[in-house]
């Protein structure tokens, strides 16, 4: 059913190393970065707007009948938006104050969206150069670098289970999510930045990742369907529930994202 979806993936590939490449000329030149508070008091630089740029450019020649909701775009009236079956969502530099810092930990994100569902999926690290990528019932699966690709499934996990590998942000580690980490038994934490946590995730190397704090679609849509295909899942946290896209408030709940949890 999603042949041609994933025949799209190539292309869409290409272009997240375009401005993946863009991204790494800028990290290269401290001096260049620009750096900017927008009105959500939250940082842009150069490289966002660049890639941001070259992205929703590529986008409307791989596919130009599908719109763009990114991150660095105004977003259009839900009247407008609640009439589109498909749409790409797009993080142009996700993990922005970890480039700011230079530690590496920053990615391109870009998902295809039908009718609220992610079906596409690419976290493309423009540093590590690794690459995570998604169709839905295509599995998900890992580039490496001498171009072959790797199979991507979940560890197993049980929630009362000792030792949990749980995934925190660096930047956003906050009292909320401190409080609800309690309820484990001598968990494991691995901070990084960024939607690679995701993909660390899908490799079978963390079990949950908490976020107790606020998000947009973008940091989420091309995360949730690696995970989904790789055997995982992205759940509102209260209602547990998958995460929508296209919504009305592009904000996304509180939310967990996890390996292959199994039944007690």
């Amino acid at each position: 059913m999603y042949a041609s979806i994933a025949a799209l993936l190539p292309s869409v590939l290409a272009l997240a190393r375009q401005a993946g490449h863009a991204i790494m000329e800028i990290y290269l030149n401290e001096a260049d970065f620009g750096v900017e508070q927008k009105p959500d008091d939250t940082p842009i630089t150069r490289a966002d707007k660049v890639s941001n740029a070259l992205i929703c450019e590529g986008l409307s020649q791989i596919a130009p009948q599908w719109p763009v909701i990114s991150e660095e775009n105004e977003l259009p009236p839900y009247e407008e938006r609640q009439q589109w079956d498909y749409c790409w969502i797009v993080d142009p530099l996700d993990g922005t104050k970890d480039f700011i810092r230079r530690s590496g930990n920053f990615s391109v994100n870009i998902a295809l969206a039908h009718k609220g569902a992610p079906i596409l999926g690419l976290i493309y690290m423009p540093h590590s150069k690794e690459t995570f990528t998604a169709v839905k019932e295509h599995g998900a699966w890992e580039w490496m670098p001498d171009g072959h690709q790797e199979r991507l499934q979940c560890a197993e996990f049980r929630w009362d289970s000792a030792g949990l590998r749980i995934l925190t942000s660096r930047a956003h580690f906050n009292a909320e999510t401190k409080v609800l980490i309690r309820q484990f038994t001598s968990p494991q934490f691995i901070a990084r930045g960024s939607a690679v946590k995701f993909g660390l995730l899908a490799r079978g190397q963390a079990d949950i990742y908490l976020r107790l704090g606020p998000t947009g679609e973008w940091d989420t849509a091309a995360g949730q369907v690696i995970l989904e295909e790789a055997g995982g899942a992205v759940l509102d946290y209260y209602s547990r529930q998958p995460l929508r896209y296209n919504k009305p408030d592009i904000g996304n709940p509180f939310f967990v994202a996890q390996g292959r949890a199994l039944s007690k």
